[in-house]
């Protein structure tokens, strides 16, 4: 599974949110949202943009390009 997946259910999860709440954030469906963290569906970089700034941290960080999470 690529980092990106992961990652973005790792920050929901820690954030005790769920699904609905992020995909309303994005102003989506559950469903639609759901694709994203098994990588059925690509994270369109207009979505990676608004994850990034929703949890604070980088899109280095959402792609698994630095285990750094903060924002420089």
């Amino acid at each position: 599974m690529k980092k990106i997946y992961r990652r973005i259910r790792d920050l929901r999860e820690d954030r005790d949110i769920n699904q609905t709440e992020v995909a309303k954030m994005l102003g989506m469906s559950q469903t639609g949202y759901s694709k994203y963290e098994t990588g059925e569906n690509d994270v369109p970089t207009e979505v990676l943009i608004k994850l990034a700034r929703f949890y604070e941290t980088s899109i280095d960080y959402l792609l698994g390009e630095t285990d750094n999470p903060k924002r420089y």
